[in-house]
């Protein structure tokens, strides 16, 4: 390095830096990596999509959508019935579960198919997806929260609700211990972004004799699921004071 003088000044003078072949081999593999790893899918042995909209909506009602699995589908007609004149209800139920980088698209491909303003979302995809971990789990949520923001308005209620207990004898890698990590998860970050819980875990917590399999409740149990479903539905329609 050296200082020479021009008509134009004093003129700062760099010897040139060579990169060894190793280091800049380095370099450039590190430009080419991807900064953020991205979400691959890991599908179950079975996907599923499970789409219910009302065959006449009301449109002086307000529109609310259950989002969740087969767990949610079960719990679905109850919480039609107990709407029934307060609100046109709607199911989008799939296997496809929170770190599932298809998950978002099936939402936004919903909703604009729907092409209506959803008053509440009501939601949980948390039964599938044991393939993933709960790290991955924990890294995904956010986003999840994000794309139901960025698909559905800040106008739009959310409302969370947790995935329930299952059976001792569950399979696929479902256990409670793993329930409860994910719950637990999800309740901190939702209840820093102020949305709404619907604590269907703690309810189910109290009839798991009715249990109907591994994972599912029977007819009695959802019909327990939807009537609270349905009131913390109610409560996020009415009216802010």
């Amino acid at each position: 390095m050296k200082l020479c003088t021009s008509r134009f000044g004093r003129i700062l003078l760099l010897r040139p830096f060579l990169l060894s072949a190793p280091a800049l081999f380095l370099i450039l593999l590190a430009g080419a990596m991807p900064l953020v790893a991205q979400a691959i899918s890991q599908p179950e042995e079975i996907e599923w999509t499970w789409e219910v909209r009302p065959l006449h909506p009301d449109p002086k009602l307000p529109n609310v959508l259950l989002l969740g699995d087969s767990i949610t589908r079960n719990y679905f007609p109850q919480v039609t019935r107990d709407l029934k004149e307060v609100a046109n209800v709607y199911l989008l139920a799939a296997s496809t579960c929170v770190g599932d980088p298809r998950l978002p698209n099936q939402i936004t491909e919903f909703a604009a198919m729907e092409n209506v303003r959803f008053r509440v979302v009501h939601f949980n995809n948390g039964m599938h997806g044991w393939a993933y971990t709960e790290a991955q789990y924990r890294d995904a949520f956010p986003d999840y929260l994000r794309s139901l923001r960025q698909t559905f308005g800040s106008e739009t209620a959310l409302v969370w609700a947790t995935t329930t207990p299952v059976r001792a004898d569950a399979t696929g890698g479902a256990t409670n211990a793993r329930v409860d990590a994910r719950n637990a998860i999800a309740n901190a970050l939702v209840k820093a972004l102020h949305i709404e819980i619907d604590d269907q875990h703690a309810l189910m917590l109290k009839h798991q004799d009715l249990h109907q399999d591994s994972v599912h409740f029977n007819a009695e149990g959802s019909a327990l699921q939807g009537d609270q479903a349905a009131q913390s539905i109610r409560a996020a329609l009415a009216p802010t004071r």
